[in-house]
């Protein structure tokens, strides 16, 4: 599993002549650094960085607020034809991101939202591509003794308070899950960015590497393209570690109760 990433490694740090040695050079020898500060000059890769994590951070989360919402008033909550329209939203996950491709276009369109974050960022705050989440949410939410509400409930508390003393401070873990999984699903993302936004100054980190690649023109920049890749994949390898446990034990505390 870790072989392709430590390839990836060792090729950021070699030049263009020793990436497709055979037999292949692990521990390159000299090292090239500098292939880092090359990328700065090979593409605004400060600017590709600020609109990745612009665009990762509104998006995902509104994706964490909106799955929390509906989980909690499908699992927490009665009411008339509940059980019915989470079956619907279960049912968005058949539908390929395809599909809906052309009339979201033309709806961005309308509404002159192309070239913009947008259409990137807005539609998340309304459970856009949030089925899965609010799935394993509600999943981990019906683990949790329903006697907490009750005894809230008495109390005097309403919904919301139940939501945010309760329920939140218990679920963390879950929360963790998809705070993890929104962060990665925006960050990587290379086909939204592709379809929307147009104006090179507005493009992320997943375009840059595309462009740099483009920008060849008969020279070997596959290094350069491997130290973007390095540098786009630290964030993730990170937050993985550190979130670790948490991680691990919300995807295993997930789904216990049908």
């Amino acid at each position: 599993m870790l072989l392709p990433f430590a390839w990836l490694v060792s090729s950021s740090l070699k030049g263009p002549e020793n990436i497709f040695t055979v037999p292949p050079e692990w521990i390159p020898e000299p090292m090239r650094w500098r292939n880092f500060t090359d990328v700065l000059s090979a593409l605004p890769f400060l600017r590709y960085l600020e609109n990745t994590l612009v665009i990762t951070f509104v998006a995902a989360t509104g994706q964490v607020v909106t799955s929390v919402l509906c989980a909690f008033a499908f699992s927490r909550l009665r009411w008339p034809g509940r059980d019915v329209l989470f079956a619907i939203v279960l049912a968005t996950l058949m539908v390929p991101y395809t599909v809906t491709l052309i009339p979201t276009f033309i709806l961005f369109k309308s509404l002159n939202w192309l070239d913009t974050f947008l259409p990137l960022t807005v539609p998340y705050w309304f459970g856009a591509g949030s089925a899965f989440f609010i799935f394993l949410l509600r999943q981990f939410f019906r683990t949790l003794p329903m006697e907490l509400d009750e005894a809230a409930r008495i109390d005097g508390a309403g919904p919301w308070v139940i939501l945010t003393q309760i329920i939140l401070p218990l679920s963390r873990p879950a929360i963790a899950v998809v705070s993890v999984f929104a962060f990665l699903s925006h960050w990587n993302d290379f086909f939204g960015p592709l379809v929307y936004l147009t104006s090179e100054s507005k493009w992320t980190l997943a375009l840059g590497i595309s462009a740099l690649q483009g920008l060849q023109w008969g020279r070997d920049m596959t290094h350069l393209v491997m130290a973007v890749s390095v540098i786009m994949v630290a964030p993730v390898v990170v937050l993985f570690f550190l979130a670790q446990k948490t991680f691990i034990r919300g995807i295993v505390l997930t789904g216990l109760k049908a």
